[in-house]
């Protein structure tokens, strides 16, 4: 049985934690005419030069250079824009891997109205899906040899959650990966991808919603301490269609996901949601791009990071256009970074284009913020110890974006997850670090 006291005070927790973060504070917000940036990092401010993708820069912060072909995107130094804040060193053996026939352990729960199958490289499914935007992409794509497709039938509506369970099996070698997952028409469906333990694992995730479909996936990374993993993910939303994406990064030595979407018709809804944990040493780097070019059509992100241990570092960074057809758009993205500890650092980057008057709306904000010392001293006056306070203002920072997942299950795991995490470090009770 629930502690109702439990609950009021995890509420109140969550209202403290909106108002450490609230738009504005330490953060860049409303909807700007014309293309903007902004930062909200610990430690430093994060440089403004932009070369934005391909082997030359664009005058774009969100066009980008895409190809199938590996060497179109040249040798991967680390000086280019898309690869600047990622440690070479770890990423190299991603980079540098060999073809192999080394896999991730796979196991399904497919409910009725959804298959499993698959379907070779040069199958027409694949050579439609958007092209890969970066080397490691296209190194994926090109050395996976076909994709594992998840097909859910026009109209069907699943009573229960497609989970994939994909396990390193501690293999040296490079895991070449693609999933494809395709929706039809006015189908309801949710998809569930649970990544866990060692690997080195270079993947592609392309989904495909039908007109009118409504999908959630749901991608949760929860490696094994040493794992390393890249990955596209790119959704194409038909006309009318809904898509929400909820991408959880937990575990590995290095986490780095780039999230893409566009829209094959007017009316369409995407929304991207992301939960991320970084103790020591740990790198997790989200990119997201959202395209406009079509009328009418909705996004909103929302993604929330915590810090906590000496070397933890985050990235995200989040582009959006609106290109001059997509009239009516309207667009939000966010991202809130809360740095426990002295030691971590997290970058943060929203971009926002916009080359139409035309539009519904749009903005974006940034903010990355310590406890405050009112809000602990609040909640140790109703009787609490300050590191219980913490857990609580931490629990309520997560909560509306853990809620997302709409699995309850897999919600109270990762809610579990988390608190164990802020267990582990020694120390908890002190004062964290002083961020800008």
């Amino acid at each position: 049985m629930t502690d109702p006291n439990t609950t009021n005070l995890t509420t109140e927790s969550a209202t403290l934690a909106g108002e450490l973060f609230a738009p504005g504070v330490g953060a860049q917000a409303g909807p700007p005419t014309i293309p903007a940036e902004g930062t909200g990092t610990a430690g430093q401010a994060a440089p403004g030069a932009h070369s934005h993708g391909g082997p030359a820069p664009t005058g774009s912060p969100a066009e980008r250079f895409t190809s199938t072909d590996p060497d179109a995107f040249g040798v991967v130094t680390g000086r280019e824009e898309e690869w600047r804040f990622t440690p070479m060193r770890r990423v190299r053996p991603l980079l540098e891997g060999a073809p192999s026939d080394a896999h991730l352990e796979w196991t399904t729960d497919l409910p009725e109205g959804a298959e499993l199958t698959s379907v070779d490289a040069d199958d027409p499914l694949l050579k439609g899906l958007p092209e890969p935007v970066d080397r490691l992409a296209a190194l994926a794509r090109q050395r996976s040899g076909g994709a594992a497709v998840v097909r859910v039938a026009a109209e069907a509506q699943l009573d229960r959650p497609v989970t994939l369970g994909l396990a390193g099996t501690g293999s040296d070698e490079v895991v070449w990966g693609q999933l494809v997952v395709e929706v039809g028409a006015f189908a309801k469906a949710t998809v569930v991808l649970d990544h866990s333990g060692l690997a080195r694992y270079a993947g592609g995730v392309a989904v495909v919603v039908g007109d009118g479909a409504q999908v959630r996936v749901v991608s949760v990374q929860d490696w094994a301490p040493g794992a390393v993993h890249g990955g596209q993910f790119d959704a194409v939303v038909g006309r009318d269609a809904s898509y929400a994406q909820v991408v959880v990064t937990l575990g590995g030595d290095l986490v780095r996901l780039v999230s893409n979407v566009q829209y094959s018709g007017p009316g369409g809804t995407a929304e991207l949601f992301g939960v991320y944990f970084s103790d020591e040493t740990q790198h997790q780097e989200h990119r997201l791009w959202v395209d406009h070019a079509v009328p009418n059509c909705r996004s909103n992100v929302l993604y929330k990071g915590a810090l906590q241990g000496e070397g933890a570092r985050t990235v995200w960074v989040g582009d959006v256009r609106i290109r001059p057809a997509a009239t009516g758009t309207d667009t939000y993205e966010l991202n809130r970074n809360l740095v426990l500890t002295d030691g971590a650092r997290a970058d943060s980057v929203p971009n926002l284009e916009i080359e139409t008057g035309e539009i519904a709306g749009a903005g974006h904000a940034s903010a990355t913020g310590r406890f405050d010392d009112e809000q602990l001293f609040y909640l140790c006056s109703r009787g609490i110890d300050a590191e219980t306070a913490r857990r609580l203002v931490v629990r309520g920072f997560f909560a509306d974006v853990v809620a997302r997942i709409g699995v309850d299950a897999l919600q109270d795991r990762l809610m579990r997850s988390i608190e164990t995490r802020l267990g582990a470090l020694p120390g908890l009770d002190e004062q964290p670090v002083e961020v800008a």
